[in-house]
């Protein structure tokens, strides 16, 4: 397990960049953490480091649950699971398919609701420290 400290949101985001570059495809990143803890800040950099040319695209799928991102290496699935209660709900959204993707990346947020099998490439925990510092784990799952 690796341990990172962040002290604003572009170092969280360079950060996400590095690591996705190390990913080969396909690849799963898992991000937990609390409500601002800064989750979809890493997935824009993850989405840079897989190849998103314009990371400022990057928002929370809060609402519309999952967004695709066109990269040269294949698409990029940024999703959130925060308002999803079963596993019912996530089969709904195609998530399922999503993970069988063979060229895909698939960040997701609030991955501690996942209910799906699924192999991630890396499991990411981000706790807030004081102002906006982030203490990020990162464990390497293959």
């Amino acid at each position: 397990m690796s341990r990172y400290s962040t002290r604003d949101e572009e170092e969280t985001r360079r950060l996400g960049t590095r690591l996705a570059k190390k990913l080969s495809r396909p690849a799963l990143v898992l991000l937990r953490g609390e409500l601002g803890a800064g989750k979809t800040v890493l997935a824009k950099g993850l989405a840079q480091g897989f190849g998103v040319e314009d990371a400022s695209v990057v928002h929370s799928p809060t609402f519309s649950l999952i967004n695709l991102y066109p990269s040269p290496g294949g698409p990029v699935y940024h999703v959130d699971l925060y308002r999803l209660e079963s596993q019912r709900e996530q089969y709904s959204t195609g998530l399922d398919e999503v993970l069988c993707e063979e060229q895909a990346a698939v960040i997701i947020e609030w991955a501690e609701k996942l209910s799906l099998a699924a192999r991630p490439s890396l499991s990411i925990e981000i706790v807030s420290g004081e102002d906006e510092t982030r203490l990020i784990q990162v464990e390497e799952c293959r």
